[in-house]
């Protein structure tokens, strides 16, 4: 415990309580001086850290891209017709941009992909529901609304796209291989 604190500071005068707070500020100085120094080595680490983040992810959607012109990566629309079993979250799915999508509704545990033979609409929670629903002759969307509703993950931005411009690459859960 430091002088002041073991003191009555109340029987100082106001001379004395401004002479030691003054100390006080003198001594606190190189500490402060250090700290700034350290937080500016911190934060420059932190821009360079950030730095290789961005690229990693720019290099990462560029090679995306690359796959998706060259035909490495099914559309949704193939997906849908080549597989016949699987869950929807063993994929994860790219827009032809590169940037990640969830597949339905944002907020919803599960993902899905809506149905339609024109009048009605189904969801298919899986790839099986899927390609049952595909070998009907329904298409991907609502009844005047053709594609693939799909969301940002983490936020409530969504939009409908065309099955054709969303992608599906193996997931984190391991390789999927199609069935015939």
């Amino acid at each position: 415990m430091s002088r002041a604190m073991g003191d009555d500071l109340s029987a100082l005068d106001d001379a004395e309580l401004a002479r030691r707070v003054a100390e006080t500020r003198e001594r606190m100085r190189p500490f402060e001086e250090r700290l700034a120094a350290i937080r500016g080595e911190r934060d420059l680490l932190l821009t360079e850290q950030r730095r290789r983040e961005r690229s990693a992810n720019r290099q990462s959607r560029a090679g995306l891209k690359a796959a998706m012109k060259e035909g490495q990566l099914p559309s949704v629309a193939e997906l849908v017709a080549a597989v016949h079993e699987g869950s929807l979250d063993s994929y994860r799915y790219n827009l032809k941009t590169g940037g990640e999508v969830r597949l339905g509704f944002p907020g919803a545990r599960a993902q899905s992909l809506a149905f339609t033979d024109g009048v009605n609409v189904a969801q298919a929670a899986d790839l099986a529901r899927a390609a049952e629903l595909y070998a009907a002759g329904w298409d991907l969307g609502s009844p005047g609304r053709p594609g693939v509703r799909v969301h940002f993950p983490g936020t409530r931005q969504e939009r409908l796209i065309s099955a054709d411009e969303v992608y599906a690459r193996p997931g984190d859960r391991g390789e999927v291989t199609a069935t015939q």
